[in-house]
């Protein structure tokens, strides 16, 4: 970044709003994964549109290229600061601006954490249902440059089918304010679709209106053991079947992540007394509180008697609940605790899950620590994540080959968390030639000059 950049950026924007030198803290250096972690030349905190506005109007003037952060818990490099590049963050962008409780709807600026957006909807009524482990710290404007999905898509939807309208700060600083508040729109193209899980590389998010849904007035959760992965796919329709509308997750872990999150992060009693090798965390949206329960024990008593479950508990307290949904939400605490560890988000049809996963076990085994390769997920919408725990950090382009290679064709590499740097050289696996060439058209016409997170997705 050259001297006349800076000079500008610090006097067209109010003071401490450009951060330099010993000023910049350690956490704008990298996203969660902590892998490749580089100070930017500078960080740039913009409290309005027209502050980003302004930023990157100099920045494309000079070529500057940037790094937009938001609360920095992406697992794909995709806020982390590259060679040369300046970090616009995204942490003083924050505000609930509006909620209509009548129409369900919600404007807020981009840097918003999501649990702050829960609770706003919570205060009128209603739920914004996009949630995930990270809700604390994530942001909405990350959330939608990912697509977010999260542990409700199964009922629910990924982030954009959450998103009625949105503004956006172009690369050149021009101002796309699309902020339509309507469930009906079909007056031409729908703009908003560009920026939703382009990470970035198309625009910045700055607002956006989010659709609200009707707040269950209880949630119910069932914990189920299962003894083979046939038997879970069969649980999975059954709940479906059963339960219909109101089935709003159905999380899933397979044993060795299930023993080792009890271990890490819920010692204590286990739900079952033996093991098993798969289980399902279930969660129903009541509408009448006492009817659904025992129409939920009644469904589960069902299941176990036609041999499709193992075993069966239903938490009878908010804290039973909060428990088992700990251990579903472990990751991020187990993560650090495992020796050279990387996180994969893949997904795929569910008919190709059993034999996909013996063929990454099968390839990765010989370059892991100990025998063990870490799955749970989504399997209500195809989504798996695995982690695995290599001998050697060397290694780490051996277990990208031997998770990414086998989805080639059918599955993604990519079902939540973007594409990143990380992922950068497999989206031909889940992307053709084709479609990358229509995503490079149009990342050069709408970032002729390639400084918007350059580098990232293509």
């Amino acid at each position: 970044m050259n001297a006349t950049l800076l000079e500008s950026l610090t006097q067209q924007l109010p003071a401490g709003t450009v951060l330099v030198g010993d000023d910049i803290g350690v956490r704008h250096h990298c996203d969660w994964t902590g892998r490749n972690p580089l100070p930017p030349m500078a960080v740039v905190r913009p409290a309005s549109t027209s502050e980003v506005s302004t930023v990157l109007r100099l920045c494309h003037e000079a070529g500057q290229p940037i790094v937009v952060q938001g609360g920095l818990t992406g697992l794909a490099g995709g806020a982390t600061p590259r060679q040369g590049e300046i970090a616009i963050s995204l942490e003083r962008l924050t505000g609930i601006e509006a909620i209509d409780p009548d129409a369900g709807t919600m404007q807020v600026r981009a840097g918003t954490p999501l649990s702050v957006v829960h609770d706003a909807a919570a205060a009128v009524g209603l739920q914004f249902p996009l949630d995930l482990g990270a809700r604390g710290s994530c942001t909405i404007g990350g959330n939608i440059s990912t697509n977010a999905g999260g542990n409700r898509v199964i009922r629910y939807g990924m982030a954009r089918d959450l998103v009625l309208g949105l503004e956006a700060v172009l690369a050149d600083g021009t101002v796309v304010s699309s902020l339509n508040a309507m469930l009906k729109n079909n007056a031409g193209y729908d703009l908003k679709h560009l920026f939703i899980g382009s990470e970035g590389t198309l625009g910045i998010v700055t607002r956006a209106v989010l659709r609200l849904h009707a707040d269950a007035r209880e949630r119910l959760t069932a914990f189920v053991a299962v003894d083979s992965f046939d038997a879970l796919v069969a649980l999975l329709g059954a709940m479906r079947r059963g339960l219909g509308g109101q089935l709003s997750s159905f999380e899933t872990m397979w044993s060795d992540y299930y023993e080792f999150a009890f271990q890490a992060v819920a010692p204590g009693p286990r739900p079952f007394a033996e093991p098993h090798s798969h289980y399902a965390l279930i969660e129903m949206e009541a509408l009448e509180p006492q009817a659904d329960l025992a129409r939920l024990e009644s469904l589960l008593a069902d299941v176990l008697d036609a041999g499709l479950a193992a075993d069966a508990v239903v938490a009878n307290s908010l804290a039973e609940a909060s428990r088992l949904w700990i251990v579903r939400d472990s990751a991020g605490q187990l993560i650090p605790t495992l020796k050279n560890p990387i996180s994969y988000d893949v997904s795929m049809p569910i008919s190709k899950m059993a034999d996909y996963l013996a063929e990454v076990e099968r390839r990765v085994a010989p370059i892991l620590s100990n025998r063990s390769v870490w799955v749970f997920g989504h399997l209500g919408d195809g989504n798996l994540h695995v982690i695995t725990s290599l001998e050697n950090p060397s290694d780490a382009p051996s277990s990208d080959h031997a998770v990414y290679s086998p989805l080639t064709g059918f599955g993604s590499v990519s079902a939540e968390h973007g594409i990143g740097v990380i992922k950068r050289d497999w989206l031909p696996a889940s992307r053709n030639e084709a479609e990358r060439a229509l995503m490079q058209q149009l990342k050069s016409s709408l970032d002729p000059r390639g400084i918007l997170n350059r580098g990232r997705v293509l």
